[in-house]
């Protein structure tokens, strides 16, 4: 038996909480207690955009990889036997990226660094953009995680037969003045995609006096809802069927039917 026809449902714990401003210890230990609060082991564990210090342009925070907070994913993912997604700050020749790592129970890791730099916050002036749309692979499943404002962008993110995934993850500090924009755009990647869709945001007042609503949720291929958070700090489960997900691409090839393009990145 293949490992796709093994893992037909994939389940997702989404980590929605409030983050304390650029303290590193505090979010590592917080995030820790809310993990192993989790009512059962699951697949995949995402986290917030910048979980470890709230979305911050001060560099004090970025670490250089295999540091502290590399290293916290890589023990939580053991502990749990769980791929756990999410961004920080990191420093890697001379340069600083917000940079999302996805962290395998084995402690192997992949990563992107965010392609779209939110320049309204002037987070161009201190980060470099990523040029790599990661696919990975997990538990016969195809996933593909994003940063944040990539969801503004469907080139970036389209779904592609030439290279398709199942999942699409955007993990986020996405402020509640802008929440239906949040809303509308998860639905619509989901959507357009025919792909499940997970998006994490976090919750609370940043450094900067931003609040954020949270509206973490987890969609299918049709937009419908699988799982809706609110305003609260708190964890929920969902689950995904490949079957349901195959049954539905195959009874409507929108995908096939798609514009064949390239994308050129610097």
């Amino acid at each position: 038996m293949t490992s796709e026809q093994e893992h037909k449902t994939l389940s997702a714990a989404l980590v929605q909480t409030d983050i304390f401003w650029e303290d590193v210890t505090a979010n590592l230990a917080a995030l820790e207690e809310k993990i192993a609060a989790l009512a059962e082991p699951v697949d995949i564990i995402v986290l917030p955009e910048m979980f470890n210090s709230g979305f911050t342009m001060n560099t004090a925070v970025a670490e250089p990889m295999g540091l502290t907070t590399t290293r916290w994913m890589k023990q939580i993912a053991m502990k749990t036997n769980s791929l756990i997604i999410g961004s920080f700050a990191v420093k890697e020749n001379g340069k600083f990226y917000n940079r999302l790592l996805c962290v395998y129970p084995d402690g192997t890791y992949l990563y992107n660094d965010k392609r779209h730099l939110f320049s309204i916050g002037k987070e161009h002036e201190t980060y470099t953009s990523g040029n790599l749309k990661l696919i990975l692979e997990w538990k016969g499943w195809k996933i593909c995680p994003l940063v944040c404002y990539d969801l503004r962008f469907p080139v970036w993110s389209r779904n592609r037969m030439s290279d398709y995934y199942d999942l699409l993850i955007y993990v986020a500090n996405w402020p509640a003045k802008r929440s239906h924009a949040w809303n509308t755009l998860l639905q619509a990647r989901a959507i357009e995609n025919q792909s499940y869709v997970i998006g994490v945001n976090r919750t609370g007042t940043d450094g900067n006096g931003l609040e954020y609503k949270g509206d973490s949720a987890a969609l299918d291929y049709l937009g419908e809802p699988v799982c809706m958070l609110s305003s609260a700090e708190t964890e929920k489960v969902a689950y995904f069927s490949k079957a349901d997900l195959q049954n539905y691409r195959k009874a409507f090839p929108a995908l096939e039917d798609a514009d064949d393009f390239s994308l050129s990145v610097e």
